[in-house]
C-alpha cells in the first residue's frame, strides 16, 4: 500500500508559537510511519512559510528556523496544484500531499484562518472548518450560542476594547458590579493557552487586566469566577462524534491554571479519571458531543467544563486544536481509554478523508 503523504504544519503567527512548536514535534514522533510519509512546514512568527526538512529535534527549540535545511513553501489555494509551492534552484515545483495536519494554536492557526486557505486548496485536513473553528474561537459568541441552545456556562459580559475609553470605562465597571461581582476572570474573548488571562479581585485591578486582554484581542470576556473543578472531555469522530470514556480533571498549582502552569512548570496535577460521580461525568460527555454538533466541529476538540459543587455543570469552552504536548489532556484521556497516541493521529487522519469531512468541495 502507498503511504499517503501527510504535511503537518506547526508555528505560526500566535502567542501560542511555542507551544505549537512543542505539540508538532510530539505528533510528527507519534505518526505511524508505516503507513504516512511527513512533510514538515513551519511558519515564523512574522509569517514566513518553509518547508523543513532537517532533525526534529529542531523543532520544538525553534532552532529549525537557522537551520540551512528548509526551503521558502507556501501552501496554494489552486486546486490544481493539490499541495505547496516549494523554492528551488530553478524557481518554483510543486509538492503535492493528500492531508494537512495543522498543528497550530491560537490566532490565525485555530480561528478558521488557516482552514479557510485549506478549504480553499480543496485538501483534506484535519479538524474542524472554517465556519467552526472561527466560532468556536471567539468564546463570547461560543458563550451566546451555547447559552440560547440550552447548554449552561459561567455568566458574562463581553465588550470591544475600543469601548474601554472615557465614560465607557464607568458604564462598564458598573455592568461588572452589578452583573457579576467580584472576582472576575478577564480574558480576551479568541486568544487560548489562557495568554491575556487575568483573574480580578476587585475594580482597582480591571483596568491592568483589561490591558493585557486586550494586547490579544479587540474584544474581552469577563466571566464570574467560578468555585469549582476544572474538567476536560475529549470530544473524537463527526457527523457522530465519541467522546472518550474517560473525563479528566486539572488540579492548578497556580491561582488558576494559566499558560505558566500549563507549559512551563509542569506542577499541576491531572486525575484521570476526575474525581466526579458517574452520572455526572457521563452527562458531562453527553454535554460535549452536543456541543459540538450543535457547533459544526469535526474532527476533534476538547470540551472543558467547570463543576460547582459535585454537580452544576458549565460548559467553559471548547479547544479545536487541543495541544498534543507530552503533558496534554486530550491524548492522555484516549490513551487512558485504550487509543494510543499513534492510533489517535491515525484516526485523525482517516476522519480528514471522509466525506462528512469534505463539504467544502462539493
Amino acid at each position: 500500500m502507498q503511504k499517503k503523504k501527510i504535511a503537518v504544519l506547526f508555528g505560526g503567527c500566535s502567542s501560542e508559537h511555542e507551544v505549537s512548536r512543542v505539540s508538532a514535534f510530539s505528533v510528527i514522533q507519534n505518526l505511524p510511519r508505516d503507513k504516512y510519509e511527513i512533510v514538515r512546514v513551519g511558519i515564523t512568527k512574522d509569517g514566513r512559510w518553509f518547508l523543513y526538512t532537517g532533525p526534529d529535534e529542531k523543532i520544538p527549540t525553534g532552532e529549525w528556523e537557522q537551520s540551512d535545511e528548509k526551503k521558502r513553501a507556501f501552501l496554494s489555494p489552486d486546486r490544481g496544484i493539490g499541495g505547496f509551492v516549494v523554492e528551488s534552484s530553478e524557481g518554483f515545483t510543486t509538492l503535492p500531499v493528500d492531508c494537512v495536519f495543522p498543528v497550530l494554536h491560537g490566532r490565525n492557526g485555530e480561528d478558521g484562518t488557516i482552514q479557510g486557505l485549506l478549504e480553499l486548496s480543496g485538501l483534506p485536513f484535519v479538524g474542524c472548518g472554517t465556519l467552526s473553528s472561527a466560532v468556536c474561537m471567539d468564546k463570547a459568541i461560543t458563550h451566546a450560542l451555547l447559552s440560547n441552545a440550552g447548554i449552561h456556562c459561567a455568566n458574562y459580559l463581553w465588550f470591544f476594547r475600543t469601548s474601554y475609553t472615557g465614560d465607557g470605562i464607568r458604564k462598564i465597571k458598573t455592568k461588572i458590579e452589578a452583573r457579576l461581582g467580584y472576582p472576575v476572570f478577564v480574558k480576551p474573548a479568541n486568544s487560548g493557552s489562557s495568554v491575556g488571562v487575568t483573574k480580578v479581585n476587585s475594580e482597582a485591578e480591571l483596568d491592568a487586566a483589561v490591558a493585557a486582554a486586550a494586547a490579544e484581542s479587540d474584544k474581552i470576556l469577563v466571566e464570574e469566577a467560578v468555585c469549582g473543578q476544572e474538567v476536560e472531555c475529549a470530544v473524537l469522530g463527526n457527523t457522530d462524534p465519541k467522546a472518550a470514556p474517560i473525563v479528566g480533571e486539572i488540579v492548578a498549582s497556580a491561582e488558576f491554571y494559566d499558560y505558566d502552569d500549563k507549559y512551563k512548570n509542569g506542577t499541576s496535577k491531572l486525575n484521570i479519571p476526575a474525581h466526579l460521580d458517574d452520572d455526572v461525568a457521563a452527562q458531562i460527555r453527553t454535554t460535549a458531543q452536543r456541543a459540538f454538533r450543535l457547533l459544526g466541529c469535526r474532527g476533534f476538540a476538547r470540551v472543558d467544563f467547570f463543576v460547582r459543587n459535585g454537580k452544576e455543570i458549565l460548559l467553559n469552552e471548547l479547544n479545536t486544536i487541543p495541544g498534543f504536548t507530552p503533558i496534554s489532556m486530550y491524548p492522555k484521556l484516549w490513551d487512558a481509554s485504550g487509543v494510543s497516541y499513534s492510533e489517535l493521529l491515525d484516526r485523525l487522519i482517516q476522519l480528514s478523508f471522509q466525506d462528512d469531512a469534505q463539504d467544502f468541495k462539493k
